[in-house]
């Protein structure tokens, strides 16, 4: 499909110092993840939690983004970015800047939060701390649930080294025997079918330990204490950990593919397997004879290794930010039902899963006026979701058309279409097969749509389809009337109560027109190349935001004033970026709220001294995209799907929508100013990349953005 061409609006030339490397500037983005694990003022389980993140962020930025860097090198394609970096030279800097991260993430759990968790009685032990009635329910457990499931596999001339799969956590073991001089090689791989961390049984919580919480051990602190019953007739001379991680990224040419979901299933099943290797983590005191073996069978180089200091793997520390002890976290939070809807249940409770509510509820609060929701702060159970329950149980409903991109197995949502279609209405779903790590649950419930009789689309030939949005076709009178629903993040109510996100139910006739054109663009031959207030990517997003960002500078340069605020998850587009920059050079006033990746450097003298960038890391995923442009007076609001990258603007399908009435306008704006003026949870970019928090010296206990939100969508009689 072709993108109709641009405007000439070409920004002037921006020089590579004035870009920050989106890979490095992503390593800043999880040093921050890092710290909230630091931050004193972190309950300890959470702090855990933070920690497991840091370490399950990294293994998803070495299987896709390192992976790719190491391919172009390979391949000897060295295209520089806007920043100027070539791919090797990206490569070195990374280990630069993580090493230390690392090193910083592992000293602080073993001097500091495994310490604290034993004193607030969540023991995490050592074998050496084992009592001796421990270690002998120990040696039982091992031979009875531990030693059934390894498998020793020797190395040798005629056995070479076995295939290591993509995460897994193994073992080389160096043993001896008498009856031969050359030492043996066997490699033991820890099983993922048993927990990580083992817990021992409650009479030991009581004795030594009482009132003890939890109390565990790693899986692998008990395998290598009994390495030698693996080994009968030899000795273990010694064992050293070591965990690797492939590239893991799918690669399907669609254009290829007679069968788009088959190819995708036959690219899965290599997954777990993975690629080609991409990082080795080693124990430090690892021998250089064994980390010479490793290099040279996974054809990694020393820039490849990191060395560790204790254990290996900590993103399997969220199993112990899971323990159920309220005091070491968070306080709970059970999201509220918005004010306009308490009038719907009058209760104040949340309608049963999967029964339709009774009368017109929704469509008549929609019909009324456009409503925008907040989650986790509103309930996305009792609004986005009760919604199309509610569509796919109502008679006057026809039609229900619908995009998916990750949405858990099992969802209520998933269910009601099936119900809906099998109810004999016309349910459409477009289910993007490519959502990263999502591939194969997005496969299975496709099929489980189709056996009920939901039209199924797989979305466009080469673009991901990641817009968020559903239209609901229902008859009233003589009319039909289209409600629709837009947000900012997907349809998944497990992950609705973790990131922060937007969502806009409107019954206005020419969105509805808008949707109804989009999903045949995405389902049929549509040729839509306008609409009338969608900003749709690939086909008029990027250059609406040109217009718009062009609108500032052109009220500035008249002396009116101009104001840009953007809250984003990545801003990495360099001829946004220069826009912005040419913005700032005529005094529009930006601020940026990008919670991850950015790749503006803001306050330059002459360039950017006018853009002030933060970052908001807290106890939610700041997940919400919203776009304010002061226009002259004439304020315009935006939210919807899509980041400031090259992907999202021109190789997805992506949708902003313009929010109209007052009081939602009013209720965004708030936000925003709610997020700028934070004073606990954000952080302020310079202009040499790094970022520092903010610790103001007046407050003793400042209260964060996050908070304000919860405290005010708990306050009862709000309107």
């Amino acid at each position: 499909m072709a993108v109709p061409p641009q405007d000439d609006m070409s920004p002037n030339v921006v020089s590579s110092a004035h870009y920050i490397n989106r890979e490095l500037s992503w390593l800043e983005y999880n040093r921050r993840v890092l710290w909230q694990g630091l931050d004193p003022r972190t309950p300890l389980l959470e702090a855990l939690r933070f920690l497991a993140i840091f370490s399950k962020n990294l293994d998803e930025y070495f299987m896709v983004r390192v992976a790719a860097l190491k391919q172009q090198i390979a391949a000897q394609v060295h295209p520089p970015g806007a920043d100027g970096l070539s791919p090797a030279e990206q490569m070195r800097l990374i280990g630069q800047r993580l090493r230390p991260m690392v090193n910083q993430q592992h000293q602080a759990f073993f001097g500091h939060l495994r310490p604290q968790m034993g004193r607030h009685r969540v023991r995490l032990l050592t074998y050496g701390e084992l009592s001796a009635e421990q270690r002998a329910f120990m040696v039982t457990y091992f031979e009875d649930q531990i030693f059934p499931v390894l498998t020793p596999l020797i190395v040798d001339t005629g056995h070479p080294f076995p295939y290591l799969s993509n995460l897994s956590l193994n073992l080389v073991v160096l043993l001896s025997d008498r009856q031969s001089s050359l030492p043996q090689v066997a490699r033991v791989k820890i099983p993922r079918v048993l927990p990580r961390f083992l817990p021992l049984p409650e009479v030991f919580r009581r004795h030594p330990y009482p009132s003890c919480h939890w109390l565990g051990i790693p899986l692998e602190e008990v395998i290598t204490h009994h390495l030698q019953d693996l080994f009968p007739g030899l000795e273990v001379q010694g064992h050293y950990l070591f965990r690797l991680t492939r590239n893991a990224d799918l690669v399907v040419a669609e254009e290829e593919a007679g069968d788009l979901m088959q190819a995708i299933e036959q690219e899965l099943r290599k997954r777990p397997l993975g690629g080609s290797a991409v990082r080795l983590e080693l124990q430090r005191h690892t021998p250089r004879s064994v980390r010479t073996l490793l290099m040279e069978f996974l054809n990694l180089g020393e820039a490849d290794i990191y060395d560790i200091d204790g254990w290996l793997g900590l993103g399997d520390l969220t199993s112990l930010a899971s323990l159920p002890v309220p005091e070491l976290k968070d306080p709970p939070w059970v999201p509220a039902l918005p004010p306009a809807l308490r009038a719907l249940q009058p209760g104040g409770g949340v309608q049963a899963e999967g029964l339709p509510p009774q009368g017109e509820g929704f469509f008549a609060l929609v019909r009324q006026q456009d409503q925008l929701f907040h989650h986790p702060y509103h309930c996305f159970v009792a609004t986005v979701q009760q919604f199309i329950i509610q569509a796919a149980h109502d008679p006057q409903v026809l039609a229900i058309k619908m995009t998916l991109y990750r949405i858990a197995g099992g969802s209520p949502i998933l269910r009601a279409l099936a119900a809906a279609a099998e109810r004999g209405k016309q349910v459409t779903v477009v289910v993007e097969l490519k959502a990263r790590f999502d591939e194969e649950n997005n496969i299975n419930w496709a099929r489980h749509l189709e056996q009920a009789g939901v039209h199924v689309v797989y979305g466009l030939m080469g673009l991901k389809t990641r817009a968020k949005m559903v239209m609901v076709v229902r008859r009233e009178a003589d009319a039909m009337i289209r409600y629709c629903h837009l947000g900012t993040g997907d349809y998944n109510p497990k992950t609705a109560l973790h990131y922060t996100d937007l969502s806009l139910l409107s019954a206005r006739p020419d969105l509805g027109a808008d949707m109804a054109e989009l999903f045949n663009y995405l389902t049929g031959y549509s040729r839509q190349h306008s609409y009338r207030q969608l900003l749709v990517a690939p086909l008029t997003l990027r250059q609406s935001l040109e217009r718009l960002i062009q609108g500032e500078i052109d009220h500035a340069q008249r002396g009116e004033g101009g104001e840009i605020i953007a809250k984003l998850n990545t801003l990495v587009d360099p001829d946004l970026i220069a826009r912005l920059y040419q913005a700032s050079q005529v005094g529009v006033s930006i601020d940026l709220i990008v919670r991850g990746i950015c790749c503006l450097r803001p306050g330059m003298a002459g360039i950017s001294e006018n853009i002030r960038v933060i970052s908001i890391i807290g106890r939610f995923l700041e997940h919400s995209r919203i776009l304010y442009f002061r226009q002259g007076g004439n304020e315009t609001f935006l939210l919807g799907s899509a980041d400031w990258t090259p992907s999202n603007l021109d190789s997805r399908v992506e949708v902003l929508v313009p929010v109209r009435d007052r009081p939602s306008q009013a209720e965004l704006r708030l936000v925003l100013d709610l997020a700028l003026s934070d004073q606990r949870q954000a952080w302020d970019l310079a202009a040499d990349g790094n970022y520092s928090q903010r610790h103001p010296q007046s407050l003793t206990n400042p209260c964060s953005f996050q908070q304000r939100l919860m405290d005010r969508a708990s306050q009862p009689n709000r309107r």
